[in-house]
């Protein structure tokens, strides 16, 4: 079984550039990105030459050894076993952070032999293009790859109800009780194993939460060990500090990110290295304080105060050591749990869609919106409420004082647009991109 990824299309319209770049994806480890690229490669191209730079010491000699862009496909030639074609090969460098020169070699290709179709891609290369090393700026095209959203897994666990969801173009609808009902079911079952594609896969072909659970903690173990391989031994600790501190942060009433939480005596200059670590490497996500929304957001933001989320919903449930039954026999799930999970898998979803960075909103300990989103002109302000109470008392404020356009709340009641307000299903998240598209446009 495969899931179909909604950024094979980024990958298409690549491919057709007239510009087309090298490309780079970023993103965290186990998210995809590998087997992403192979199943492009050999769907959309005559042939796909794979490379790993960590498994085969001897490529890094090659680029080592010269520049030339002719020399080195002739000798990547060889190790594929026939002749890479310009146009018709997709070449996939895969771990490129792993050879300095390999990801440097990018810059030629682009001046000097653009016609070749080459993708590179690593777990830490946002770590890497964030360092003082060496990098060929404006000579690469970029591409974050997420964790899978609710719809790519729901079109393999029930077909009908995605092309459902993937054709409601219009909000005026009310959605059927039955097949609301169906939807929130399917909801949870995406809390258990969340987007990370090996553990989707397995809950999706076996339904045991056990299984899952297992691949979620391995993935977990992977990542803490990358703190140490990949960092000073000291580095490494104050990384696992922030790391296993998440949790208990995110259920706290105030979400702010406290470091004094972490240890006894921690102050933030001594975990700024740390926590950006962790931010490039894409395992969590800052969300900074704006106490001015106003157009640019970036430049209103309070970067001393922010909260942290994880990437992934069925990490965050496995990290939080949340047993999965509990998403199953519990029917109120979204409203018992319902700061960190929902907050978080809001967060996912936006991100997917939107390349603004989302911030979130005080007013004097008063009032707190989770999140605000500079679009297309607009700063909209979100919501995130467990169960059927919509009453935002805190969107509420935020309307008072700066009468946005267009407001939305994240809840599980059905879809609506009334005076502004813009109610989203969870289940729909991944729509809202959609939604405000057809509003502004409108």
């Amino acid at each position: 079984m495969r899931f179909n990824r909604i950024q094979t299309l980024d990958l298409i319209r690549w491919k057709t550039s007239q510009d087309r770049k090298p490309l780079i994806l970023e993103g965290a480890r186990q998210v995809g990105k590998t087997s992403l690229v192979k199943e492009f490669g050999q769907n959309y191209f005559e042939d796909f030459a794979y490379f790993n730079f960590e498994e085969e010491d001897s490529l890094s000699l090659i680029f080592q050894e010269t520049k030339n862009v002719k020399k080195i496909i002739d000798q990547l030639s060889i190790i594929h076993g026939r002749r890479i074609e310009k146009q018709k090969t997709l070449i996939f460098f895969d771990e490129i952070q792993e050879c300095n020169e390999a990801l440097n070699t990018l810059k030629y290709f682009c001046e000097n032999a653009p016609e070749y179709a080459i993708i590179g891609a690593g777990s830490l290369l946002g770590i890497y293009t964030a360092s003082n090393q060496s990098f060929p700026v404006g000579k690469v095209d970029f591409l974050k790859i997420y964790p899978l959203s609710f719809f790519e897994v729901l079109e393999k666990t029930d077909e009908n109800l995605y092309t459902y969801l993937s054709e409601i173009d219009t909000l005026d609808d009310d959605i059927p009780a039955t097949v609301f009902n169906r939807l929130m079911n399917e909801m949870k079952k995406y809390f258990i194993s969340g987007g990370m594609p090996e553990a989707a896969k397995k809950f999706v072909l076996t339904k045991s939460t056990k299984e899952t659970d297992k691949i979620l903690r391995a993935i977990l173990s992977s990542y803490i060990y990358d703190f140490t391989k990949h960092t000073s031994k000291i580095d490494g600790v104050k990384i696992t500090f922030i790391w296993n501190s998440i949790p208990s942060q995110l259920a706290k009433e105030n979400k702010k990110f406290l470091f004094q939480t972490l240890k006894s005596g921690a102050r933030a200059r001594d975990y700024e290295y740390s926590l950006e670590w962790l931010i490039q490497s894409g395992l969590i996500y800052k969300v900074n304080l704006c106490k001015k929304p106003h157009i640019p957001l970036k430049a209103y933001e309070d970067v001393s105060a922010f909260k942290m989320y994880l990437i992934d919903i069925g990490l965050l449930r496995v990290h939080s050591s949340l047993d999965a039954n509990v998403h199953l026999i519990n029917s109120e799930f979204f409203t018992e749990f319902k700061g960190d999970m929902m907050e978080n898998y809001i967060l996912q979803a936006l991100k997917m869609q939107f390349e603004q960075k989302l911030c979130y909103w005080t007013s004097d300990a008063r009032a707190e919106v989770d999140y605000i989103l500079q679009y297309r002109g607009e700063i909209i302000p979100i919501e995130v409420k467990s169960g059927k109470n919509t009453q935002a008392k805190s969107l509420g404020v935020y309307t008072k004082k700066y009468n946005p356009k267009i407001r939305i709340c994240f809840s599980t009641k059905n879809l609506k647009y009334e005076n502004g307000l813009l109610n989203i299903p969870i289940f729909l998240a991944d729509k809202t991109k959609d939604f405000l598209d057809l509003l502004l446009d409108n």
